[in-house]
């Protein structure tokens, strides 16, 4: 578990065919300021808000392996660049933001990120699929990053970003026309299923 509280911008340089029958491969991910001494093989690093494992560290650098069906279920991890990483929950850890699972449900599209001051106006489209979990000042995960929505109209969904976020999360680099990757709330997904049960049920 995540709580999508950005610990560094990290940066994608190498992408490997794993060449293992199953069109897998290996990202080699610069992590910046990211604190790597406490992460061991096989431990979970989220990067633009995918849950990935460990599977290799030198010095600044860990390697994480991703299928086809998470490249394509995605965005941001396909070409170099940069990325938001977060290590996994401890059961210590403060809950800055909210319970992220690292598990992307669609991709979603910028429409606007409007200057409103030091501040921006971020205007995303989401599937249509998704539009029922999203609510007016419910919780969202947008590229890994915790975030607050202000409206919601259909299957778009407004979000203010302060300065700091701007600053220390990929956000920053959005535009009209960008795509992200969008988890939705927790709680909404497991009231729609004890919600689900108790309809069929009668």
């Amino acid at each position: 578990m995540f709580s999508g509280i950005i610990a560094a911008i990290g940066e994608i340089t190498a992408i490997t065919p794993r060449h293992d029958g199953a069109e897998t491969v290996r990202l080699t991910i610069d992590g910046g300021e990211l604190e790597l001494a406490d992460v061991a093989l096989g431990d979970s690093i989220a990067c633009n808000g995918v849950c990935l494992t460990v599977v290799d560290q030198q010095d600044r650098c860990f390697f994480v392996d991703v299928s086809p069906e998470s490249l394509a279920c995605t965005v941001g991890l396909a070409a170099p660049g940069p990325v938001n990483l977060e290590k996994a929950l401890r059961l210590a850890d403060r809950l800055g933001g909210h319970l992220v699972s690292g598990h992307v449900d669609g991709i979603g599209e910028v429409l606007r990120f409007d200057a409103v001051g030091d501040n921006r106006l971020l205007a995303i489209r989401a599937p249509q699929t998704l539009a029922r979990y999203i609510a007016r000042k419910g919780s969202i995960t947008v590229d890994g990053v915790s975030l607050t929505t202000n409206s919601v109209e259909g299957n778009c969904f407004t979000i203010n970003l302060i300065p700091h976020t701007l600053a220390a999360t990929t956000l920053g680099r959005l535009q009209p026309g960008s795509r992200v990757n969008l988890e939705i709330d927790l709680i909404a997904r497991y009231c729609e299923r004890l919600l689900g049960v108790s309809d069929n049920a009668k």
